[in-house]
């Protein structure tokens, strides 16, 4: 009888704050000064460059089912896709389906032009600040101006929070922000904003 052997380890991945999520969880404020802040693990994120008004671009914005954003600060989103303007020939597309297919679709869209396509998923995680006092706990450490007439939904920029540089990004007008560090400062900056909304909790009554 054939020899029965223990099969391999099973590596499973896990999230640069998987050890801060009960203390996250925890963190969250309720009421009229309500802030919360989560995870949003392993979404897929391909950096992009290609010339603007070219061939490719056209390809690319068909492929991704919206145009390539083309001013500071703008974005494009088509389903599971969000495009974030990066520069002038650059983008980062954060998507909710699996990366290497992303990746494979951009390049056949990119059809061998100049330009190039890079999975970075594995380079970022992404932080969700949201909640009535959510802006107001970035705005303790961000040097934006983030009032609603200056920065508003859809509208996401290269910035730093505390001494951490991130994307910064505003999905509605809840307010919801995405933030998206490096994965190696993720831990800096989720303890910061666990700080940062200890304010806005309600004085315990002795």
């Amino acid at each position: 009888m054939a020899e029965l052997t223990a099969p391999g380890p099973v590596h499973l991945r896990r999230s640069p704050l998987s050890h801060l999520e009960t203390r996250m969880r925890a963190a969250a404020v309720t009421g009229a000064r309500g802030v919360r802040l989560a995870e949003w693990p392993f979404l897929t994120m391909v950096n992009l460059r290609v010339a603007p008004a070219s061939d490719a671009a056209d390809r690319i914005g068909k492929t991704l089912g919206a145009p390539l954003p083309q001013r500071c600060g703008h974005t494009a989103a088509s389903g599971p896709h969000t495009v974030l303007w990066l520069g002038p020939d650059e983008w980062l597309v954060v998507s909710r389906t699996d990366g290497p297919s992303v990746a494979t679709e951009l390049r056949e869209a990119l059809a061998g032009d100049p330009g190039s396509v890079v999975d970075l998923s594995a380079n970022r995680t992404t932080l969700e600040l949201s909640g009535p006092a959510a802006r107001q706990v970035l705005e303790k450490g961000c040097p934006l101006d983030l009032h609603p007439r200056d920065f508003g939904p859809g509208r996401a920029v290269s910035t730093t929070v505390g001494p951490v540089a991130v994307l910064l990004w505003q999905v509605d007008d809840a307010p919801t922000y995405r933030l998206l560090p490096r994965s190696s400062f993720a831990d800096y900056l989720a303890r910061w904003l666990i700080d940062a909304m200890n304010e806005y909790r309600a004085p315990e009554i002795p």
